[in-house]
């Protein structure tokens, strides 16, 4: 394999970087994160900054630009534009948000999500949020329809008996694994020539039970397996 670029990846990282902040950062907190100089950080800020994938304020701090939504709504577009109204009719019908997770690697990633209208209180679940696959209800999901040979080789006992059940039922639930206190229901979502995908939704508590969330969003579900062939 060739060696990677070492300046393309760090101007990746300080994309991830941002990604995973909740706002915007300086060039010093970014220079710190990369384990760089500042200068260094400054020069590759200005060339993201030219691709508009980056924006700096008044202030100086920097997060990430109008350019970065544009090419994320590349991303399996298809999917995304299939399951943008079903996320919407599930959000407000359960009052939880829901969203679509997309299998990366050993991780899973947030591709889209849609928070309830008119819930008082509501979970956010910000597209490019990843996770390990074998955590949290989404992964399980997506884990349950491939075959054992790609389950994680360090699986425990409880996640082979855990991905054993979801297989069975058609769905996974999670409570208190990737954010502490919050449960999730996930669906996989099975597509042609590609990997599977997951159809979630994460709350604190709901007067619905874990299996008549499932069957909600396993119509939804379906209706993106068949108009997605």
């Amino acid at each position: 394999m060739a060696p990677a670029s070492q300046t393309l990846s760090r101007g990746i990282r300080i994309l991830e970087i941002l990604a995973d902040s909740s706002g915007p950062l300086s060039i010093a907190q970014i220079a710190d994160a990369l384990a760089v100089h500042r200068s260094i950080a400054y020069r590759l800020l200005q060339t993201l900054e030219v691709h508009r994938l980056v924006t700096r304020d008044g202030s100086g701090l920097v997060s990430l630009g109008a350019r970065m939504a544009a090419l994320a709504a590349g991303v399996a577009h298809d999917l995304q534009a299939e399951a943008l109204p079903e996320l919407t009719t599930i959000a407000n019908q359960l009052g939880m948000t829901s969203f679509v997770v997309v299998l990366d690697h050993d991780e899973c990633v947030t591709l889209t999500s849609i928070e309830p209208r008119h819930a008082v209180a509501s979970v956010a679940q910000r597209p490019g949020t990843r996770h390990p696959v074998h955590v949290g209800a989404p992964g399980k999901a997506i884990l349950s329809v491939l075959p054992h040979a790609r389950w994680p080789e360090s699986a425990s006992p409880q996640l082979h008996s855990e991905l054993v059940d979801a297989a069975a039922q058609g769905f996974a639930t999670s409570h208190d694994e990737v954010i502490p206190s919050l449960r999730s229901v996930a669906v996989p979502i099975t597509l042609r020539g590609r990997n599977p995908a997951a159809l979630a939704v994460v709350y604190v508590a709901s007067e619905h039970a874990p299996d008549e969330i499932a069957r909600v969003l396993a119509t939804s579900a379906a209706r993106i397996q068949q108009a997605l062939g």
